[in-house]
């Protein structure tokens, strides 16, 4: 039997609240209900980041969440393939992230441009 996620066109989003970054980092690892490349957020730290074994921040602030090596030659596709994500599960964390305001990873910006003139609420890739 199918579920309504599998009948309907749309891909969902898991979106997960912590009060810390050591929160979202200890429930990323015990959780069940956390699954890799559902978006993080901390407002408190000005953070979002993505779930997986090692919790990755999007955003400059990245408090107990890890970061990405910057490398120049990196694209979006080589990003997603060496987390194991896929290239919209880390678009959609870096889009909630400029919606809250918050200043991104230099990585993640370069990686996720904004389209001139668009919105960051309606930013897709």
């Amino acid at each position: 039997m199918l579920t309504d996620s599998e009948r309907f066109a749309f891909i969902p989003r898991r979106l997960h609240s912590f009060a810390t970054t050591g929160n979202a980092y200890d429930a990323c690892q015990c959780d069940e209900a956390i699954t890799k490349g559902d978006t993080l957020i901390v407002l408190s730290e000005g953070v979002v980041g993505l779930a997986w074994a090692w919790p990755i921040a999007v955003t400059a602030e990245h408090g107990n969440l890890h970061t990405v090596v910057d490398k120049p030659d990196t694209t979006l596709g080589h990003l997603a393939t060496d987390i194991s994500m896929t290239t919209e599960d880390i678009a959609h964390a870096v889009a909630f992230a400029r919606v809250l305001g918050f200043t991104l990873d230099p990585q993640f910006e370069r990686l996720c441009p904004l389209v001139p003139g668009a919105s960051p609420h309606v930013q897709q890739l």
